[in-house]
């Protein structure tokens, strides 16, 4: 990948922010990831930031002393990124680069741009962009034959297109949140036990889903499509997500024309937008495919001499129950699996997005589905993990968890690691449960 390697990935690199040269930090200087931040219990309007080990750098602060110049800094002055995001990627490396020089050891910024820094405990942040559409994907093999085990079908059914097409579905962008935002328990309809008629109460199988969202950049004018080669001048970044699902709900009410209720009650975006540039070192082949599996149509084959289209990024999905923070106890882990785990690459899903002349636009969220592996640990949802609650996990406490219980705390982490290059993260995907309304 030298093509896409750059001066910003060198692993030497260090920054005068020393939290930024911890190992463990999910952002030192090689990550630079953007945001969108206000000061911790204020009304105050969102600024942009750059995550700098436990910093921040606020963007526009920056741009008064002059470390950020031209068409970039005037997108950069607003309230989201999107009119930052629809600049595409030269203006996007051309920040992380200004950035990466004037926060490296020795730079004759500092003085400057140590002004510019606050600290991410006194803040509170935002939803990156403001979001016009949410669109999620269900692109891993392992979550449809695992979720069809799980649900105790005779075998697992893999619909006849599903390999031929990435399958979506478009779901609500009005209940995109940030993360750390509180999780409503939802109320609906669903058959009760043996009864007759369905009940409308509280659910009861409330599950997580562990996906990572891509925010698109420049869009596409209605009518055009966008080539798989010129895919990533459309992909700003990358975020964890969770797809928060009612699963008595869902199952309900998904036939004959999908998800709904069931998916749209809640789904938490983390804060920071990691820059496919700042992925280049973590790019990874996704896993083979089955050999007796078709090849992809042309409209949707990668060029010959593209770089791989996945990327080496591990994550994990821990619960954290009520009584466990009471007691101070550490959360449980409940999957480890890896993104490269993907049966279609991002590219194929926005190419396929687009493919009839459907408009996307900057800010748009478009989730990659459950990113599950083929083992029990690496199950990416709880109708996976616990098969359906008939096998619940044990907790630190003693607890077990089948399914999320009120006061829950569901934590999302993701990090990229490749030999030779500074490993890097995405922050925590965090949101608690609370009870449903009452009836």
């Amino acid at each position: 990948m030298p093509d896409l390697i750059n001066e910003t990935h060198d692993p030497k690199l260090e920054s005068w922010v020393e939290s930024a040269n911890a190992k463990e930090t999910d952002f030192p200087i090689q990550n630079l990831p953007f945001g969108i931040f206000r000061k911790k219990g204020s009304k105050q309007p969102g600024r942009a930031g750059v995550a700098i080990g436990d910093r921040i750098v606020d963007l526009p602060a920056a741009i008064k002393r002059g470390i950020i110049k031209g068409k970039p800094a005037d997108a950069l002055e607003g309230e989201t990124l999107n009119a930052f995001a629809v600049l595409g990627p030269e203006a996007w490396s051309a920040v992380r680069l200004a950035l990466s020089r004037a926060l490296r050891k020795g730079s004759k910024a500092e003085k400057d741009l140590a002004r510019c820094l606050v600290k991410q405990s006194d803040v509170e942040m935002l939803l990156p962009v403001q979001v016009l559409n949410y669109t999620d994907f269900f692109v891993s093999l392992h979550h449809v034959k695992k979720v069809a085990t799980a649900l105790n079908r005779p075998e697992p059914h893999v619909a006849p297109n599903w390999r031929w097409l990435p399958v979506a579905y478009h779901s609500r962008a009005s209940t995109v949140v940030v993360s750390g935002t509180p999780v409503r328990r939802p109320l609906g309809q669903y058959p009760d036990g043996g009864n007759a008629e369905p009940v409308f109460r509280r659910c009861d199988k409330l599950d997580y889903e562990l996906e990572m969202a891509f925010i698109v950049g420049p869009g596409n004018a209605r009518g055009t499509r966008i080539k798989i080669g010129d895919a990533e001048k459309h992909i700003f970044g990358l975020a964890l997500m969770n797809d928060w699902s009612a699963r008595d709900i869902q199952f309900w009410e998904s036939r004959p024309l999908g998800p709904f209720l069931g998916k749209s009650l809640t789904t938490t975006l983390s804060p920071w937008i990691v820059t496919l540039e700042a992925l280049a070192p973590f790019r990874a082949d996704n896993e083979r495919r089955p050999v007796e599996d078709p090849d992809p149509l042309p409209y949707l084959t990668p060029p010959k001499n593209a770089a791989p289209q996945g990327f080496d990024i591990n994550l994990e999905a821990h619960i954290l129950s009520a009584q466990a923070k009471k007691k101070k106890l550490p959360a449980t882990l409940f999957t480890k699996t890896s993104f490269r785990r993907m049966y279609w690459s991002v590219n194929q899903m926005l190419t396929h997005h687009a493919s009839n002349g459907c408009a996307l636009m900057p800010g748009d969220v478009i989730g990659t589905g459950t990113v599950s592996g083929p083992t029990r640990e690496a199950s990416a949802c709880l109708v996976e993990r616990t098969l359906y609650g008939r096998e619940p996990v044990r907790l630190a406490t003693g607890e077990s968890r089948g399914f999320v219980e009120d006061g829950d705390d569901v934590i999302f982490t993701g990090r990229a690691n490749a030999r030779g290059y500074r490993s890097i993260g995405f922050g925590e995907c965090r949101g608690v449960v609370t009870p449903a309304e009452k009836i």
